[in-house]
């Protein structure tokens, strides 16, 4: 967390604050109504997390790092502590991850209870008169909030897929464009040479996406939509998932442990369909493929004759364009098929999150937060790649050119996907 903020604001900019935290509170609440507490309550992995467990981690967050200071502390502050504490380390013990499950009480009436009592406190407080420092963990915590939705949404997909009658997390959702024609990929170029990435200053931002700093680039070319379904089956017939020479030899090693021959959730069985947030669903070919590895879009590329972006080829194309196109508040949540534009970059936000060649390490220069938020994102600088751009289950308001995303190479529950370089 980073932000340009005014050392004294008027009540018009308290009042958008107010306004901007119970409309992302409210949000998140409104993705819960068609689960049950049941659907809610249940952990399929070790790596997802309960919904439940997503609705009382955020307030959770808002109590630990706004409230606590102000004095104010619920009836159930250690226990919620302990129960909906992430992964900071400098507060505390916490329940394993892989045991978010096991969380039965408090019940969902009682997170909800939760819920309306850090907001009403939250909001009184806001009320009243901000310092920039308040201002910046109220940011914090709606920005982490955001990411929040995104992550309940992946996580009951990924919990309702591993039941054996594909149940829909709405029945609403349905692709009218799966016949639609394939649009052609072309390149555009750029020239490269010296420029620039990170954040600006202006606005919030998270403390990996600075400083900004300086960099040289090669002219390189970007293709103009991401990969689809219909080319990534190309790749599966061609025996890309048979070809040791295309994959890195951990993907391969996945792909051999873990039984890989498809992205996650696919299934063929006569033809190809995928398990979606409105169950199972025919693949549209000329949709964004997603729920891929980082090692399948790596040997994706290297099976094209092409390669991943960097991040910063990425960030640099990305900021010529308008963070436009298929985020969560269209309540699609499916990647859809690109307008069909030659030669101009299109689907460069929403749809499904891009791998980039990059691996998710510090910036020059870069310093972490002083305290417990100090733990957000430096601590992750290890092992992980970065990914640009958001997905259909993005909070629009939540992405940038800056905003970087990691997730470990073998990782594929998240709406991941891919656009090719040259």
């Amino acid at each position: 967390m980073r932000s340009s903020v005014k050392e004294k604001y008027t009540k018009e900019d308290q009042q958008a604050l107010v306004e901007r935290y119970i409309f992302t509170r409210e949000q998140t609440v409104y993705l819960s109504t068609p689960l049950s507490e049941a659907d809610m309550t249940i952990q399929a992995a070790d790596f997802v997390s309960p919904s439940k467990w997503h609705l009382a981690h955020t307030t959770w967050f808002f109590e630990e790092f706004f409230l606590r200071d102000k004095g104010f502390v619920t009836a159930n502050s250690e226990t919620y502590r302990f129960l909906f504490n992430s992964y900071y380390e400098t507060i505390g013990n916490r329940q394993i991850q892989g045991k978010r499950g096991l969380i039965t009480r408090p019940t969902l009436i009682e997170v909800m209870d939760y819920r309306k009592e850090v907001d009403e406190a939250v909001i009184k407080i806001l009320n009243n008169c901000l310092d920039s420092k308040m201002l910046e963990i109220i940011d914090l915590g709606i920005n982490h909030e955001q990411q929040h939705q995104e992550l309940f949404l992946t996580d009951i997909l990924y919990t309702l897929a591993q039941n054996p009658t594909y149940p829909a997390y709405r029945r609403d959702i349905f692709d009218s464009n799966i016949d639609k024609k394939q649009t052609s990929m072309s390149y555009v170029p750029f020239d490269g040479g010296l420029d620039f990435i990170g954040h600006t200053g202006f606005k919030f931002a998270f403390d990996n996406e600075f400083p900004k700093h300086n960099v040289y680039l090669e002219p390189f070319q970007l293709a103009n939509r991401l990969v689809t379904n219909g080319e990534w089956i190309d790749f599966i017939e061609d025996g890309g998932y048979q070809t040791p020479l295309l994959w890195l030899v951990d993907g391969w090693r996945a792909l051999q442990t873990d039984n890989w021959q498809m992205p996650l959730y696919w299934t063929n069985e006569g033809c190809y369909k995928s398990m979606t947030l409105s169950g199972l669903q025919t693949i549209n070919l000329n949709a964004p493929v997603t729920h891929i590895s980082y090692f399948e879009a790596d040997a994706f590329a290297r099976w094209a004759n092409k390669r991943l972006p960097t991040e910063m080829e990425w960030e640099v194309a990305a900021r010529t364009q308008k963070i436009q196109g298929n985020f969560m508040e269209s309540k699609f949540y499916l990647p859809k098929a690109p307008a069909n534009t030659e030669n101009i970059l299109t689907q460069m936000y929403g749809d499904v999150w891009q791998w980039t060649a990059s691996p998710y390490i510090a910036y020059p220069g870069f310093k972490a937060l002083v305290g417990a938020v100090g733990e957000y994102n430096g601590k992750f600088m290890n092992g992980q790649y970065v990914l640009r751009g958001g997905s259909c289950v993005s909070p629009r308001e939540h992405l940038r050119s800056s905003y970087r995303n990691f997730f470990y190479p073998h990782q594929r529950w998240q709406f991941s996907g891919l656009r090719l370089a040259i």
